[in-house]
């Protein structure tokens, strides 16, 4: 017959050797964990695209300045009525605007031309826009779908989907010329053209009359060293069909990455578990 203190041993023993397991299992678990996690993001050392129109985990961006991130650069509006009449221009959110010309006070007002020639009611000085910038926060999302384009091809590129857009050669024009110099100084951009709602969230147009065809266009985009896939943005194509009001401008997103690197895993560290030394047998 087995006396009490080697039944005690036993149990004992017994109840470490369970508690090895048990450990040895969570260890285990927990390595398995972190090799899944691992393998996921090693499928490529490539940046990934993501689903088409995918929102990005911070969508909302505030400006304080005209040299903050999402800041709406150059904002220029042009009016082409069929017939010489009076226009009044009003923006939506004016506590936003920080530069203006003419000067903004509680809306524009000119005498529009049918070849976009315009005249200001009140200093009666002549035009061929109106001009604005404004800051703000924007709510919007930014999605996965937009364009990857090559310094060498930054041109062709912003020809065709300006003429897509709607916008006309003289126009087009006005837009390249401003914005190249600062997509050439980056290989490769990303650029995605924001679209109606996006818009009109950040700066309500309205015209009166009420024209025919309203183009907007705000371009984003923030500058890549290296190439990317991504899913391409669908550009609607633009007929201008009677009086037409034409805007543009843009933004660059410094330091917002539009996608998301699935980047490889640098080492796998398990922790240590220690087990309570509970004494006895072996």
């Amino acid at each position: 017959m087995q006396d009490g203190s080697t039944l005690t041993n036993k149990n004992t023993s017994t109840f470490e050797r369970i508690v090895k397991i048990i450990a040895f299992v969570l260890s285990l678990v927990t390595i398995a964990m972190m090799v899944g996690g691992c393998v996921s993001n090693t499928t490529s050392t490539d940046p990934q695209p993501l689903e088409p129109n995918e929102p990005i985990s911070e969508p909302t961006y505030e400006t304080t300045g005209c040299n903050d991130i999402a800041m709406d650069k150059k904002p220029v509006i042009y009016l082409y009525p069929e017939e010489l009449m009076g226009i009044n221009v009003i923006l939506g959110k004016p506590e936003n605007i920080t530069c203006s010309y003419p000067q903004y006070y509680d809306g524009w007002s000119v005498m529009a031309y049918p070849n976009g020639d315009l005249v200001d009611e009140k200093t009666g000085r002549e035009l061929y826009s109106l001009y604005y910038e404004c800051s703000g926060t924007h709510s919007f999302e930014l999605a996965r779908a937009g364009f990857v384009v090559a310094k060498e091809d930054t041109v062709s590129f912003l020809e065709e989907k300006l003429e897509i857009l709607g916008l006309t050669e003289h126009e087009a024009e006005e837009f390249i010329i401003y914005w190249l110099p600062k997509l050439m100084q980056n290989e490769y951009n990303y650029i995605r053209f924001a679209s109606q709602e996006e818009i009109e969230e950040i700066m309500p147009l309205t015209v009166f009359p009420k024209p025919d065809t309203t183009i907007r266009i705000l371009m984003y985009f923030t500058g890549l060293e290296n190439e990317i896939q991504i899913f391409e943005q669908t550009l609607t194509p633009v007929t201008r069909e009677g009086f037409t009001v034409v805007e543009w401008g843009g933004a660059e997103l410094e330091g917002i990455m539009p996608f998301r690197l699935k980047m490889p895993c640098s080492g796998i560290r398990v922790p240590r578990i220690r087990l309570p030394k509970l004494g006895g047998g072996n």
